[in-house]
């Protein structure tokens, strides 16, 4: 019986290696086609009237998502409490007007900064077309990492704190 429940404890630790390894690879293979270059915009305009200022001399998260994305949902807490201690801009892409985000954002009690994205202009800009898509920027504005679909709390955490 013991061997029985060994046997099985390391089939799923095997399982859970791979599956890990396999979402990894998939996450870098899609974000080779993300905009490379250094960020290149001064500010945002959020949906609550006020302007980010973009800061280079520490690192920035920017964060492309969507209402209608059910992983972006998920994710969202992870979103949240990084916002609370690094530069956290979010933009959510083709996802309503600002009212109808705001009430979005409301019913699941979040806050950090959001850029609406209404055409998907900036996410093209950015050559960003899964969600949700996360790309950090180190304190010079350079790409230091960046990440398409779910990203831990933790792993956001980690490449903050290396990014700078």
């Amino acid at each position: 019986m013991k061997n029985k429940i060994l046997h099985y404890i390391k089939e799923i630790l095997l399982f859970l290696l791979f599956i890990t390894i396999f979402a990894n690879a998939l996450s870098l293979y899609r974000s080779n086609d993300l905009n490379q270059a250094p960020i290149d915009i001064d500010s945002f305009s959020l949906i609550d009237g006020t302007s980010y200022l973009v800061t280079n001399n520490k690192p920035t998260l920017l964060h492309f998502w969507a209402t209608w994305c059910p992983t972006c949902k998920t994710e969202a807490g992870n979103i949240e409490t990084i916002s609370k201690y690094f530069d956290v801009i979010t933009i959510v892409t083709k996802s309503g007007n600002n009212n109808d985000i705001q009430k979005y954002l409301d019913n699941r009690n979040l806050t950090f900064k959001v850029v609406n994205d209404e055409d998907g202009s900036i996410a093209e800009k950015f050559n960003i077309s899964i969600f949700p898509t996360t790309i950090i920027y180190d304190k010079n504005g350079e790409i230091f990492y960046s990440d398409v679909g779910y990203t831990t709390t933790f792993g956001l955490w980690l490449r903050m704190w290396f990014a700078k």
